[in-house]
Parts: structure tokens; sequence; C-alpha cells
């Protein structure tokens, strides 16, 4: 079984950062983020992770605006940290590939492999406006552009093999050449020729997630993802969208053994269900737009959360939650201090990290280097 958590703003709900307790003031304040992750740390889960974009929250007036960079975010939690996956979100739309396979192999050498990347992708005019390079692309344009950058920076962090250094000081050299390669890509919106500057990360290739937002985002998971974040509103949902992910995974020519599957879940917990929905109301009257999830709800007790992960991993629909806390300040504490107790006396969840990377941790073998094995 597998938990990731959400450390995104104050929570998931648009009006967190106004409750008691929020520590609003410290939004950006990096000893915060640090608490976050300690926090998440102790529970044990997964990964934790950060969303990002190039234009401002898509919320009403009344919620978080700006964010720190994820990427640079994760950079600075990964010495700081240990056993913990960490996942910032790097646009496709508007980053090199490049600069994404870059950061992302660095936080892997920082974190001693621990880093994962978020696929994002931007389809406003907003995030646009902020460049001036290109017009802004419709979904479909940049899911499939997502495609190819994913397939690039994975040529990128192949493009030194693992023994490349060499580092020889009888003879002055640092590396390797011959095993150096050049990526040498050509596509319709960009040319890459590499090498990396970067060593190929200590993963390999760090794992790719992929939300799957819409079809052409699933598609695309089943093709390219290490970890699907599904949007899954009921058991029977999530199964539907599990065996077309499956299926499409074949007709790619992976095996579903390569892919694992959470679900994203936007928790309000409390010690009974009235209380859990007391606090929701708060959060509402507090921020009068609609609550829009997309996804599993759960308003309730940490035994029913642990209960509704154990019925969804048993079923075969995931393979675990990635938790979306309303608020932070509360449900994270929650989750790490009572659903998981619960979960791990059930012999469910894991009571030590089974290793040091997060494809330990995820069950994921080390891809071998593509260039190595054609060499």
């Amino acid at each position: 079984m597998h938990l990731g958590v959400d450390l995104t703003d104050a929570g998931a709900h648009p009006a967190a950062w106004r409750t008691l307790g929020s520590q609003a003031q410290r939004l950006f304040d990096a000893q915060r983020l640090d608490a976050l992750v300690a926090t998440a740390q102790r529970g044990l889960l997964d990964l934790v992770a950060f969303d990002d974009a190039f234009s401002l929250q898509p919320v009403t007036r009344h919620g978080v605006q700006g964010r720190l960079d994820a990427a640079l975010v994760a950079s600075r939690l990964a010495p700081r940290s240990a056993g913990i996956g960490l996942v910032p979100t790097i646009d496709t739309t508007h980053t090199e590939p490049f600069h994404v396979s870059k950061a992302v192999a660095t936080i892997d050498h920082v974190s001693r492999g621990r880093a994962a990347w978020q696929v994002g992708w931007s389809t406003t005019q907003q995030a646009t406006d902020a460049f001036g390079r290109k017009a802004a692309q419709d979904e479909v344009d940049a899911i499939d552009e997502a495609g190819e950058v994913i397939d690039v920076v994975g040529r990128l962090w192949d493009s030194w093999e693992d023994d490349a250094e060499i580092r020889d000081r009888a003879t002055s050299r640092f590396v390797d050449r011959d095993k150096l390669h050049h990526v040498d890509y050509e596509g319709i919106r960009f040319a890459v020729k590499g090498p990396s500057i970067t060593p190929r990360p200590p993963q390999g290739r760090p794992p790719v997630v992929v939300t799957a937002t819409s079809d052409e985002a699933l598609a695309l998971a089943a093709r390219r993802a290490d970890v699907v974040r599904l949007r899954a509103t009921s058991l029977d949902d999530a199964l539907a969208q599990r065996a077309r992910l499956d299926d499409l995974a074949g007709d790619a020519g992976r095996s579903t053994d390569e892919v694992r599957v959470l679900v994203d879940t936007y928790v309000v917990l409390a010690d009974d269900e009235s209380s859990a929905r007391a606090r929701l109301e708060l959060l509402d009257d507090l921020e009068p737009s609609s609550w829009a999830t997309d996804s599993l709800v759960h308003v309730g007790t940490a035994g029913a959360l642990a209960e509704t992960i154990e019925t969804w991993v048993a079923a075969g629909a995931v393979d675990g939650f990635h938790v979306r806390p309303s608020s932070l300040s509360t449900d994270l504490d929650v989750l790490v201090h009572r659903v998981v107790p619960i979960l791990q006396s059930a012999g469910l969840f894991r009571t030590a990290y089974p290793g040091r990377t997060l494809r330990d941790t995820l069950g994921l073998t080390r891809p071998a280097n593509v260039f190595a094995a054609t060499a």
C-alpha cells in the first residue's frame, strides 16, 4: 500500500489559510515546509508533492495567491529529509526539456535518490503571456507535447552511463567520453542534442507522476507514467478507470507491474463525523464558492478513512491514496498519527522504509540505460 500527501499552499480548501492555526503568515517560510515534511516522514509516507504553475492559482479572490518554485523547494528539502519522496510539479509547456531533466536530476542527487517529477502543462493565456514566446495551446496539444518532453527528459537522464565518471588522476580524465551520449532528438516542437551536464540520477530515472485529469492525460499516463494519480468519486469509477489504464498500458507494451496507481482524496478529518462536517461547513462559510474537487472526498474519522483505503486497495482499484488535506495544520497530523497507525496495526502499511530510494519505496525497478543497453 502506498500513501502520498499534497503539501501545497495551506491545504486543498481555498479557505484553509484563514483558519486558526494555519500559520498563514508563514506560507512562504521554508522552515514551515521543513516541519510539514518531517511530519509526513514520521508517518513513513511514500512521498510529498508540491503543485506549481506559471499563473496564479485558479481560485476566487479569497484564496491563496502565489507560490514558491516547487523544484527549488524540493532541492532545499532534499538534504533536510530522509526516506520520503519529494515530488515537485514542473511545467512542460514553458520549460525546456533540458532544464526539466537537470532540475529533477539535481534533486535526485541531493536527496540520494528520492526525487520524482509531477508532469504539468499549461493552457491558460495568463501563463502564455508570462513568456510571450508562443500562442496558448489547447489541452490535447499541451499533453501531446508533455509526452515528447517526458521521452526526451528520460533520454537526457540516460545520456550519462552509470559509470561515466572515472576520475582517473593518472590520465587526468574525469569522465569516459565514450559513455556520454548525444540524445539527437528532433521533433516538431523542439530539438535537443545533449548530453546532459548532470550525471545520471541515482534512481537512473526518477519516477514520473501524471495526474489523469482527462482521457488524453490518462492515455499519457498509461504510456509514460510510473505513478498515476486518478481522480475518481467512487470505487466503481476507480475500478473502471484502472481497467482502462491497464488496457492502454498493455497497448503501449507496458506491464501493469510498472505502474503505481493512487487516487486523489480530499480529506476533512475529526474525532467524529459530525465534527468533521462542522469543520467543512466552517471552511465553506469562509470561502463562499463551492469546494470543487472532482475526486473522492472523505469527511469523517481517521478510522473510516483507513477502512476506505483498505477497501479500495483490496478491490484492486488503486495501489494507494494521494491525500489532499483540506487544512494542512489539522489534517496532516491526523493522517500521520491516527490513520497510519490503524493501517500499520492491520498489517497493511510499512513500519520502516524498505530501501534508500523512492523507487525502492514504490517497489519499482531501476531502469536500464537505453544507451548502454544498445552500445
